[in-house]
């Protein structure tokens, strides 16, 4: 079900630049991170009553879109089972560089049933600041799932200062255009099972997760994610949905961010690197 896409010319453009080093101008070719819309329709309801929807508009990297809709749409606990899903179609014009589609239509079975008029939400969203929030806590509050009660599970901090050079490592795109998010998933010694990268943190979160919900392993219970910048709301709400236990920032967390990861039973750390990080919420976890 998954479109993973090696191909890193999907995920970036050559570009004619001039650059300004020891004191002189000089024409080279310079690596951009690719940016293109991606409209994610939805078709759901019953045989006699289809109904085709438009459910969000986001600025992503061309590439792993069926992950990046699924990951989405399990974050907004629309599915809750891969099964759920019966197929993607991209329903949009080609790019004429990339190759792909910028209108991807998923098509859920008979039995899915969802409010769509209760998400509440304004679906456009940018690369930088992703979604900006429900129309209120409670409305977040009442779509998530119980809270991680795994205290058992335990984390020595050197794992924890080691995941952020782990994950650089398979940045492919990055290192060509360094105008990347990444996000990955390990296990409770610090091996990294997945990654995925895109212009969008929330993007990449989304991709990482749909890989792991089409593939059937959700939850992800014992399970370790970091993220490549700082912790929002939003990030902390989608790795809640999946089950995992420990949610590692490279940058800093907001308030909102905090307050449901303790509320919901996620480890936070923020500012992690090499020589340190700090625990913002369910510190048990991370031994000393």
């Amino acid at each position: 079900m998954s479109d993973s896409d090696s191909n890193s010319e999907v995920r970036r453009k050559v570009r004619q630049i001039v650059r300004f080093e020891n004191g002189s101008f000089e024409s080279q070719s310079d690596f951009l991170a690719t940016e293109e819309p991606l409209e994610i329709r939805v078709v759901f309801g019953p045989v006699e009553k289809r109904k085709d929807r438009s459910l969000s508009i986001t600025m992503r990297t061309p590439g792993n879109d069926h992950e990046l809709a699924a990951g989405f749409m399990l974050g907004e606990g629309i599915v809750a089972r891969p099964d759920e899903i019966v197929r993607f179609e991209e329903t949009g014009k080609q790019d004429e560089e990339t190759g792909k589609s910028n209108q991807l239509c998923v098509h859920l079975r008979e039995t899915v049933t969802f409010d769509f008029g209760s998400l509440q939400r304004n679906f456009y969203t940018t690369s930088s600041c992703g979604i900006c929030g429900k129309a209120s806590l409670e409305a977040v509050r009442a779509q998530l799932k119980e809270p991680v009660s795994d205290d058992e599970f335990q984390v020595d901090p050197s794992v924890i200062r080691a995941l952020p050079s782990t994950l650089r490592k398979y940045q492919s795109t990055f290192d060509e255009t360094g105008g990347l998010h990444a996000a990955g998933l390990f296990d409770q010694n610090g091996k990294l099972i997945d990654c995925r990268e895109d212009v969008g943190r929330h993007n990449a979160l989304d991709k990482l997760i749909g890989k792991q919900f089409l593939d059937a392993v959700t939850p992800l219970q014992r399970k370790i994610v970091l993220v490549s910048g700082r912790a929002s709301f939003e990030l902390v709400q989608k790795v809640i949905s999946t089950g995992a236990t420990i949610l590692v920032a490279v940058g800093a967390p907001s308030s909102l961010a905090v307050e449901l990861a303790e509320e919901f039973g996620v480890t936070l750390t923020g500012f992690t690197s090499h020589d340190r990080f700090n625990v913002y919420s369910h510190a048990n976890r991370i031994g000393s």
